[in-house]
């Protein structure tokens, strides 16, 4: 998320990941204020008009907040609230509109006070590094960004390498020429380029890479045996992503859930599954990191979940979101959508 501070009371901010928002939603809160472009229907008051024909209009709205929630999907976050300012005529202050935040779309949040745990999150939110996948082979190449724990994915390119054009017509320079032109598009500023695969393929396109005008960083590995889409799964699951990137959000979750298996493999009472073990444990101040998908948004009170996150990060405790782009999304969904490890154990 691209933050920049205006004053004591205000922040501009532009988030970039679905992690984004689910940060934002913990951030917001009834009484902010968002100011931001959105669109209103004014009705039209011209000769021959219909009076209930509107035209839909961009303006400028200063909006204070009454209530939000998260989308189904976790594309966007909606604020309900009551207009304040307000840069055209026909939208009255007073009346009540709906507010979307989306991705890449600026808006500027105004507290009256910003309390430590809502800096924290920005803060930490902003410290994640952004990783570019590369799984090629002679056929096909797979290319995913991953931030945080979301892991965007490209639709696959093929080299056309197969059959009859491979004897006659296939060119590797030309299809790592559109590789690359693939990655430009995607990649941002500061993010690190993996590339693997099976064979000398991934090899052969660092070197074309380093003759390229992108300058960022990139690596190439071995022990990923795919190319692909499902070269880039089988990564984020790899031992070779948790070297690689141990210091990234992905791995560290993994980390967590990992070990949540193993200790509930040897009977162990210091890990919490679900929602009232969490909440139990939270209590007692035992939790020392948490992991939460959007399933526990979905199946439960979308309030309370916010306002549990929140006072267990406030007490001192690692809390991750994850997504079901990954594989680490998936299985803390099939564990009730929120797990955690605790710092001694509970009895239940």
């Amino acid at each position: 998320m691209i933050t920049k501070i205006l004053d004591q009371h205000s922040i501009a901010l532009i988030p970039e990941e679905p992690d984004d928002l689910i940060t934002l939603r913990r951030i917001i809160k009834k009484g902010d204020r968002v100011v931001g472009d959105t669109t209103r229907i004014i009705k039209l008051e011209k000769d021959y008009s219909r009076p209930d024909k509107g035209e839909r209009v961009r303006i400028r709205i200063g909006l204070d907040v009454e209530k939000i929630s998260l989308d189904n999907v976790l594309d966007r976050l909606r604020i309900h609230g009551i207009i304040i300012e307000s840069n055209n005529e026909s939208v009255p202050k007073g009346s009540h509109h709906s507010f979307m935040i989306t991705m890449n779309e600026s808006f500027k949040l105004i507290k009256k006070q910003w309390i430590p745990i809502e800096k924290k999150l920005l803060q930490t939110n902003n410290q994640s590094v952004g990783f570019l996948l590369v799984a090629l082979d002679t056929s096909v190449c797979g290319i995913g960004r991953l931030k945080g724990t979301h892991l965007q994915i490209m639709p696959n390119i093929y080299s056309g390498s197969s059959g009859k054009q491979y004897k006659s017509d296939f060119n590797i320079e030309r299809f790592f020429e559109g590789v690359q032109k693939a990655v430009s598009s995607l990649i941002n500023k500061g993010d690190q380029i993996i590339i693997f695969g099976p064979g000398e393929t991934k090899k052969r396109f660092g070197n074309f890479l380093q003759k390229t005008p992108i300058g960022n960083e990139y690596k190439v590995i071995d022990g990923i045996d795919s190319g692909g889409e499902d070269g880039l799964y089988t990564f984020t699951k790899s031992q070779s992503m948790k070297e690689i990137m141990s210091d990234s959000k992905l791995t560290k979750v993994l980390s967590i859930i990992d070990e949540i298996m193993l200790r509930a493999n040897k009977k162990s009472r210091k890990f919490t599954m679900g929602f009232d073990e969490t909440l139990k444990a939270s209590q007692y101040g035992s939790i020392e990191s948490l992991v939460f998908s959007e399933k526990i948004i979905q199946t439960e009170d979308e309030e309370k979940v916010i306002e549990l996150l929140n006072d267990i990060e406030s007490k001192g405790a690692k809390v991750y979101g994850v997504d079901s782009t990954t594989d680490a999304g998936l299985r803390v969904s099939g564990l009730g959508g929120i797990v955690t490890l605790l710092r001694f154990a509970l009895e239940y």
